[in-house]
């Protein structure tokens, strides 16, 4: 195996998962995703966060190789989520006496999932634990985005592990760490994995981040994705632009259509947005795209113009299913317009506009519904609604 080193004694203990189609059995992961672990091999060892538990006999493997069959001391627990404790369980039986370190909700989490009641250690904002060279600081950062999470600060390196936060979507594909690889290719998985996995508690994140603002930060190690050291900035900066729904001058159109009827308006609008100069206009049918995607892109750009033909007096069920989880998410700042057909009876435009009433942005243009196909002299209701956001958009 190749040791790979963070510092002179710690080191990164991960794996690639190529296999899981959908993360948290929710969200399509085509790229794949990494599990972190972290291992420090001082006068104590300890390790940070496990990993998911079908990779358990060869992490095992690797720390024993890494320690060279010397106990491990400490399991420090930044985040309980079971791609990350998975391998709790057989770390205690491995080393049973190690010490669990984590605050009061991650041991409740523990008794919860694994029925652990280990030898453990309470840790609050700024506690220090010592482990030779190496000194660990903790900082509590709750619902970023599960309540126990925390971080830990290793001040001789200056490396912050930081859980979920700052991580990614995507493997490892050979490099580890952000210099080693192209990391703006990964920045789609990084907005996706922002906007599926802790978009929804953007203000903790901002606590968060002022929280961690007392560091002097040389490297950060998440449980997912690369570990940065020479682009420290871009991926905090990347936070707290989302965090505080910073948007690009875009549109996100987005429709419901069974027989093309409301595909064709989307169409017509997306062109004029074009002809206005609009350059990020991202177009999607919800019956074929994941929300996943749909969402991480209406993180990234300012306008989201929704269409929906009705079905059985409602919206379109995948487009129902679209704005469900963006009201979960509570996704602010946001420009709307809406558009739709029906047969007979309506539903899809009339429930849109329930979900404008409830989501508070700002309303761009009237509304516009056709009964049945577009009519040839409604042509400039549409180019106006694109007009009326590229507007906005271009003031």
């Amino acid at each position: 195996m190749h040791k790979v080193n963070l510092a002179e004694n710690i080191y990164y203990v991960g794996f690639n998962d190529r296999k899981t189609h959908l993360f948290e059995n929710i969200w399509p992961i085509p790229k794949g995703v990494s599990y972190n672990s972290y291992l420090i091999v001082d006068e104590k060892i300890a390790l940070i966060d496990t990993v998911e538990r079908s990779y358990i006999d060869d992490y095992l493997d690797q720390i024993a190789i890494l320690t060279e069959g010397r106990q491990v001391d400490y399991l420090i627990i930044n985040h309980m989520e079971p791609d990350h404790s998975g391998a709790l369980k057989a770390v205690i039986s491995r080393y049973p006496n190690i010490t669990l370190v984590g605050n009061k909700k991650t041991f409740e989490m523990a008794a919860n999932f694994y029925q652990v009641n280990h030898q453990m250690l309470e840790v609050y904002d700024d506690s220090e634990l010592s482990l030779g060279k190496c000194n660990l600081q903790f900082t509590t950062i709750p619902m970023v985005h599960w309540p126990e999470t925390m971080v830990t600060y290793e001040s001789t390196n200056r490396i912050l592990f930081t859980g979920d936060a700052c991580g990614s979507y995507g493997t490892l594909d050979g490099g580890i760490f952000d210099d080693e690889l192209d990391y703006t290719l990964y920045e789609e998985e990084i907005v996706r994995y922002f906007s599926n996995i802790v978009g929804k508690y953007c203000p903790h994140t901002q606590r968060a981040l002022k929280k961690i603002a007392k560091y002097e930060i040389k490297m950060i190690a998440a449980t997912h994705g690369m570990i940065w050291r020479s682009h420290i900035d871009y991926i905090l900066e990347k936070y707290q632009q989302l965090s505080t729904y910073q948007t690009e001058p875009g549109a996100v159109v987005v429709y419901g259509s069974m027989y093309g009827n409301t595909a064709k308006m989307a169409e017509i609008i997306a062109r004029q947005l074009a002809v206005r100069g609009i350059k990020n206009i991202r177009v999607y049918d919800s019956s074929k795209t994941h929300p996943s995607f749909i969402i991480s892109d209406i993180f990234k750009y300012k306008a989201l113009i929704l269409g929906s033909a009705a079905y059985n007096n409602a919206m379109f069920p995948t487009v129902e299913t679209l704005l469900t989880t963006i009201r979960h998410m509570g996704i602010k700042n946001h420009l709307l317009g809406i558009f739709g057909s029906y047969s007979w009876n309506g539903g899809g435009v009339k429930n849109l506009m329930k979900f404008a009433e409830e989501i508070q942005w700002e309303m761009v243009g009237e509304p516009l519904e056709e009964k049945g196909a577009m009519k040839a002299d409604h042509f400039n209701k549409y180019v106006d609604l694109a007009n009326a956001v590229a507007d906005k958009l271009l003031a």
